[in-house]
C-alpha cells in the first residue's frame, strides 16, 4: 500500500482540489484507493459525496486508532454510483483540529500510521489531504506516508511556502521517518498567459529543478464545478474538464511509477 500526502503550508492554493483530482484519476484507473480527510475543513469528504450519518470519523481514529474504530470511520464514496470500483474515504471532521497542537508526542505522531496498518490489505493507494500547516496533523500524515506531494501556485508567498515544506519533509525524514521522500511540487492554478506566473514557475525550477512536476495544472473552473457537484472530474462534461483529467492522469502515472502501485490489467494506459 503506497501512501501519499498532499500538502501545502499555505492555505488557498487548491490542495484539496488536487487531492480530489488525483482520487478521480485513481478511481478511473481502477486502483483500490482510500482518501484520508485530515484537513479539519473536511472539504474532501464533501466533494466525494459521503453518507456519514452514524459513522465515526478521523477525530475518533486519532483518539483510538484500533482496527474496529478505523473501519467504522471509513465509508465508500458516492462516486461509485458513477461506475463500480474501490474509492473509500476516512471521513473528515472539524474536531480533528483538537489533534493539531504544535508539539505532538511521538505516540501521537504515529497514530495514523497505526490506523492505516489495520486496513493495509484493502487498498493499493492512500491519498491524505493534509491540514495547511506544519502542526501535529501534518506531521502525523507525513509519518504515515511514503511520499509527499507539495501543492503550490505561481506566487511569491507560495514559492516560499514550498521551500519551507521541502525543508520540513527533510527534517521529518531525518528525525522520524527515514522512508519519507518528496514526490515533488505541483504548480496549481497556472495562467499560461501571465508573465508573473511564468516568472514564478521559472523561479521554482531554478530552486528545485526536477522536483517541479509536470504537467502544471491550469486554472480551470471545471474542477471546482465537479467538486461542488460531488462528482469525479473524469466524468465531468466538457473539453476543459477532460484536458484537466488528462493532466491528473499524468501526475498519477508518476505516483504509480514511484510507489510501484499495482494497476488492473485492463486499465493500464
Amino acid at each position: 500500500m503506497h501512501v501519499l500526502s498532499v500538502s501545502s503550508l499555505k492555505g488557498g492554493v487548491g490542495k484539496t482540489t488536487v487531492t480530489l483530482g488525483l482520487a478521480s484519476a485513481a478511481f478511473a484507473r481502477g486502483i483500490r484507493t482510500l482518501v484520508v480527510d485530515l484537513d479539519p475543513q473536511s472539504d474532501v469528504s464533501t466533494g466525494m459525496d459521503l453518507q456519514i450519518a452514524g459513522r465515526l470519523n478521523i477525530a475518533d481514529v486519532l483518539a483510538n486508532p484500533k482496527e474496529k474504530t478505523v473501519r467504522q470511520a471509513i465509508t465508500s464514496s458516492g462516486w461509485t454510483k458513477v461506475h463500480p470500483g474501490t474509492i473509500d474515504v476516512l471521513i473528515g471532521s472539524p474536531s480533528a483540529i483538537n489533534f493539531d497542537g504544535p508539539h505532538p508526542s511521538v505516540r501521537d505522531v504515529w497514530k495514523l500510521e497505526e490506523a492505516l496498518a489495520a486496513v493495509e490489505a484493502d487498498y493499493d493507494l492512500v491519498l491524505i489531504d493534509c491540514a495547511p500547516s506544519l502542526n501535529a496533523l501534518t506531521r502525523t500524515a507525513w509519518a504515515a506516508s511514503d511520499r509527499v506531494m507539495v501543492v503550490t501556485e505561481p506566487g511569491l508567498f507560495s514559492v516560499a511556502a514550498a521551500d519551507r515544506a521541502l525543508r520540513a519533509i527533510e527534517e521529518i525524514r531525518r528525525g522520524l521517518s527515514p522512508r519519507l521522500q518528496p514526490l515533488g511540487i505541483v504548480v496549481n492554478r497556472v495562467r499560461p498567459q501571465s508573465i508573473e506566473h511564468q516568472f514564478r514557475i521559472k523561479e521554482l525550477r531554478d530552486m528545485f529543478g526536477p522536483l517541479v512536476l509536470t504537467p502544471q495544472l491550469p486554472e480551470r473552473t471545471s474542477l471546482q464545478q465537479a467538486q461542488g457537484a460531488a462528482k469525479p472530474l473524469h466524468v465531468w462534461p466538457g473539453e476543459s474538464a477532460q484536458e484537466l483529467a488528462g493532466d491528473f492522469d499524468l501526475l498519477l502515472d508518476r505516483i504509480i511509477r514511484t510507489g510501484r502501485v499495482p494497476v488492473p490489467e485492463d486499465a493500464r494506459s
